[in-house]
């Protein structure tokens, strides 16, 4: 086959050379003007008001303008700067505005578009007195809140605190901080308000559950020491331990009960599980490890892509041998409830009390610049068996009443009959 044969003659060389680089120049004015154009749309359509929309942008699919390239959806965040620069240009207190705060503010308001009420920020005093919460040491009335059905309520009264000596139970719904309402005020504001220094009054309006009528409780802070695990042995050398929360300290103050227990020879017993609001995943894995034999499934964990790991129990078992029931109740929440629910699917521990909160996220806490921080829900966690409890709690195998009026009568008929129940086993 012949090649294709060059033309050599030197005007037709010169004609298809000047073709060639108008194409080239047309070509590049094409890009030049199409880059600009885009520009200028972009620049226009971030100057207009925006319309009213329903549509939704998820947030894997969406690219920002003005940081990245549009691909398949755009989310205009030069919307943002205009509002800030109006702010700066109209705000009537132009003066007291504070930057750092209203980004702080902006933060906030972002996070709480995903309407989780565990997906929070928290600036620098905030990120201190999480630490302080968490370590077991802090001045408030010690009660943990949460949000239920759109309600800010007690999780749980801590033990001992003053909370508990008020009358604060768990389930309480919260409608009114001294004189201001609840209504759309969230976990972190809530806190705020109620937060305060040691020998001060905060005044609360309270619906108990089952109640028609609320009711004002005051109650005097004071400084919140927490300890995690505490164990008083009852007739039969039954052992009744109680874990309030799970915390930094509390793997090494369980192993000391533990160590009681085992030493003692108790007979059996009964963990006390009620009030605990939760705490470290951690902490409740290591302390599953010492009840159920090693290996076994702890919890569950899948992420946002499905994916699904198992957390096993790592060893260090003492306890299984010995016979035991678990008392859970309304403000048993989280780790109490990933705890409650492996040893109920391990070893068919019976469950006494109440339904417990249903809180079944995990939350991981992530240090920021300036000593703030932010807690985001990155997974949602299962029993054993495979249970999804958010919302809907663990249903306890004898289901018994704790009333406003037992309390105030300094009656406990869930630990009666855990008592009951753990000597019928042990027969």
């Amino acid at each position: 086959m012949q090649e294709e044969q060059q033309s050599t003659n030197p005007a037709i060389c010169a004609e298809e050379k000047n073709h060639r680089l108008f194409k080239r120049y047309f070509l590049f004015f094409v890009v030049i003007f199409l880059i600009i154009g885009s520009f200028w749309v972009g620049f226009v359509s971030g100057r207009r008001s925006p319309e009213s929309t329903t549509q939704t942008y998820p947030i894997d699919s969406t690219v920002v303008t003005n940081r990245f390239p549009a691909e398949e959806k755009e989310v205009d965040f030069s919307l943002f700067w205009k509002v800030w620069d109006l702010l700066k240009e109209k705000y009537v207190n132009h003066d007291s505005l504070d930057a750092q705060k209203l980004v702080y503010g902006a933060i906030r308001g972002m996070l709480a578009a995903t309407d989780d009420p565990y997906t929070t920020f928290f600036d620098p005093k905030e990120t201190q007195e999480f630490d302080q919460d968490i370590s077991g040491s802090f001045e408030g009335i010690g009660a943990e809140l949460g949000v239920k059905d759109g309600i800010l309520t007690v999780i749980a009264p801590l033990d001992g605190s003053p909370s508990q000596k008020a009358g604060l139970l768990a389930g309480d719904k919260i409608l009114q901080i001294e004189d201001k309402s609840t209504v759309d005020v969230s976990i972190d504001q809530a806190v705020d308000l109620i937060r305060g220094k040691k020998g001060s009054q905060v005044k609360l309006i309270i619906l108990h559950k089952g109640d028609q009528e609320t009711t004002e409780i005051s109650i005097t802070r004071e400084t919140i020491k927490i300890k995690s695990v505490k164990v008083e042995f009852k007739e039969n050398n039954i052992a009744h331990l109680k874990i309030n929360q799970f915390g930094e300290k509390t793997s090494s103050e369980f192993d000391a009960a533990m160590n009681q227990i085992v030493s003692r020879g108790s007979t059996g017993i009964i963990l006390d599980l009620r009030n605990n609001p939760g705490g470290f995943l951690t902490s409740s894995v290591e302390i599953a490890s010492r009840m159920i034999p090693k290996r076994k499934i702890v919890v569950i964990e899948e992420d946002s892509q499905g994916r699904k790991e198992n957390l096993y129990t790592a060893g260090g078992d003492k306890l299984s041998g010995i016979p035991m029931v678990v008392l859970i109740n309304e403000g048993s929440a989280s780790a109490s409830e990933i705890l409650a629910g492996a040893l109920r699917d391990n070893r068919s521990v019976q469950l006494i009390g109440k339904k417990s909160f249903g809180k079944g996220s995990v939350q991981e806490l992530i240090s920021l610049p300036n000593k703030s921080s932010v807690k985001i829900t990155v997974a949602k966690w299962l029993t054993p068996n495979g249970d999804y409890i958010m919302e809907k709690g663990i249903t306890p195998d004898i289901d018994i009443d704790l009333t406003v009026d037992d309390f105030k009568n300094d009656r406990d008929p869930q630990l009666d009959r855990a008592m009951e129940k753990i000597k019928e086993i042990m027969k």
